[in-house]
């Protein structure tokens, strides 16, 4: 298990200033404490780009300290708030370590197996390595409607695994190499150099090599298509055709049944979203970042539930859940509904309730929302209750 090596907490309302107190780990894993009073205050007295650090904290033999970035760490992601761990430079040694963030009631990502599994190890190297994180831990108005921010409040568990010298041996002789489990970094291996790969699928026009057995144990639905009595499902000289998936989301979706984790859309993949929309006189309008990213779970989350993937299903509902804005609340809405996934219908529809009138009317020109009406009109329904009841409190 973890150890504590201490708090550090954020008054927002005595100019943002953060106090810590620290102790020594003493072992490679540990974990530190970020308390910020006054949510508000640090929102409407930081400006976008400026962070509230830590005071520094011991895990591994080494000093670490958190940022805080209350308005995101650009204006691509204001809407977000951003957390990093950074490296207090000792020597000009890298030093390999797997960090998660987390709300302190999270329990489950808490655990060192969880961490090891959905989180690569990062090398803080250098002045231009020395920080990592996300920038969009949560959007902002997602925190404010979650049970995570109470009374102006809430706090993050930073958790830190230093990755020791694979050479070297533990206090009792053992290598830590063999100690350590790398099983997801194998696997990615074997997807990556198709070693023994023996079933090709053909997604958006770019074809993928993968493992029947791997494929099968991990999806009872490709269980049933490789191994069952329809086997094969729709192929062309051996090679099985998905339709209504991007090849991005299908790269993603082999990456999770091969490794556990939760993949990232990489640069790449957004580069060939390359999203846009025709606007009046022909003119396109390209789509932001944050638009391609949700629009990506959204696939992914589609993607998971086709193929039985629980897990990976519930992290894409949860994402969205934490995602949900103008732009994208009624297309979420719909995924909701199609895939009957209760608990983000709930957040899609507690969004809309608490918006403004010039919000709702964003809301209603969007795509999603000519979607819901033509094909949930009782979920449309259920939202007109909810607004209606807005009134009578």
């Amino acid at each position: 298990m973890s150890s504590f090596t201490g708090v550090s907490i954020v008054q927002g309302h005595e100019g943002c200033s953060c106090n810590t107190w620290a102790v020594d780990a003493g072992t490679n894993n540990g974990y530190h404490l970020l308390m910020v009073n006054g949510y508000s205050r640090t929102k409407e007295d930081t400006p976008v780009a400026v962070c509230i650090s830590s005071g520094a904290f011991v895990v591994g033999g080494h000093a670490w300290f958190l940022e805080y970035f209350p308005n995101g760490e650009n204006p691509n992601c204001a809407d977000f708030i951003c957390l990093y761990v950074s490296l207090f430079r000792q020597d000009d040694k890298p030093v390999d370590a797997r960090f998660s963030f987390s709300f302190i009631d999270q329990v489950e990502e808490q655990m060192p197996m969880y961490i090891r599994a959905t989180n690569q190890a990062c090398r803080f190297a250098d002045d231009d390595s020395d920080s990592w994180g996300t920038r969009k831990f949560l959007r902002k108005d997602a925190l404010e409607r979650s049970a995570h921010l109470k009374g102006d409040s809430f706090t993050i568990r930073c958790d830190i695994m230093v990755c020791k010298d694979p050479n070297t041996e533990d206090a009792s002789g053992h290598d830590t190499k063999v100690l350590l489990s790398d099983i997801d970094q194998h696997f990615h291996t074997l997807l990556q150099t198709k070693v023994g790969a023996d079933v090709t699928f053909e997604v958006s026009g770019e074809t993928f090599t993968a493992h029947r057995c791997v494929l099968a144990a991990r999806s009872k639905v490709f269980m049933a298509q490789l191994f069952g009595p329809r086997k094969g499902g729709t192929t062309t000289s051996g090679v099985i055709h998905i339709k209504d998936m991007r090849a991005n989301v299908f790269r993603a979706l082999l990456r999770f049944i091969y490794t556990d984790s939760f993949p990232e859309i990489e640069k790449d993949d957004m580069e060939e979203e390359e999203v846009s929309q025709v606007l009046e006189g022909g003119q396109k309008e390209e789509a932001t970042e944050d638009e391609m990213w949700i629009q990506w779970i959204q696939d992914l989350f589609v993607a998971a539930d086709r193929y039985d993937l629980r897990r990976l299903k519930c992290i894409s509902e949860r994402q969205l859940s934490d995602s949900i804005g103008v732009s994208s609340v009624m297309s979420t809405l719909a995924l909701a509904e199609q895939h009957h996934c209760h608990g983000l219908k709930e957040a899609c529809l507690k969004f809309i309730q608490v918006q403004s009138p010039s919000c709702l009317q964003t809301v209603t020109t969007t795509d999603g929302w000519d979607h819901v009406v033509s094909t949930y009109p009782s979920v449309l329904k259920e939202l007109f209750v909810k607004l209606a009841s807005n009134r009578q409190k």
